[in-house]
């Protein structure tokens, strides 16, 4: 497995995608972007965290955006984020744990992006959410019950991409690197239909 490409592959994978993004989708925890900046540098490409884009437009936190409008509002801003970014150019984006949910996002990426869906099990999601507090979804008595029942919603949802890739306790280079194989076939099968 490769983890870096030759300037001829990256320019390769460059001209293939032309205008279109590489959008990471997937449920907190899955590795958006830890393993989207990776893939960036990898492909000489910007990154974008729709959190983080979202969070310097509002001047607010994504917790004090839900705990002040409630999520249907803060689906509202990340969706124009998305269409934002995806609009601007070939990227890669790590889109939230919600985004592809909403039915305009998702055609929206799909006709300016290739979709990637981080997929990792419940033990690995929570494991990694563990280690962080700003979880507006998970901050209940059962946090866990909480995980699975978003993996019993969204994964037929995510399972809609253009990839799947399997995410589990192994470095960000190697995840990058499964992309990036993954990206290059799709891309060629693309040009051959």
């Amino acid at each position: 497995m490769r983890s870096e490409l030759s300037p001829d592959g990256t320019a390769a994978i460059q001209d293939r995608l032309g205008n279109r993004s590489i959008a990471l989708i997937g449920l907190m925890g899955a590795g958006k972007t830890t393993v989207g900046r990776r893939l960036a540098a990898l492909l000489a490409l910007p990154f974008c965290d729709t959190d983080v884009e979202i969070e310097a437009a509002s001047r607010m936190t994504i917790p004090e955006l839900f705990e002040a409008y409630g999520e249907p509002e803060f689906r509202a801003l990340e969706a124009r984020v998305v269409a934002r970014l995806a609009a601007e150019g070939p990227r890669v984006i790590a889109t939230g744990g919600g985004a592809y949910l909403h039915g305009e996002t998702r055609a929206m990426l799909k006709r300016t992006a290739i979709t990637v869906w981080l997929k990792a099990d419940l033990e690995t999601l929570m494991e990694r959410v563990s280690r962080r507090s700003n979880r507006p979804l998970l901050q209940t008595d059962d946090p866990r019950e909480v995980m699975r029942r978003l993996i019993d919603i969204r994964y037929p949802v995510y399972a809609e991409a253009d990839i799947t890739i399997g995410t589990r306790d192994v470095k960000r280079d190697i995840i990058a690197a499964e992309i990036l194989e993954a990206l290059d076939r799709h891309l060629e099968t693309e040009s051959t239909r």
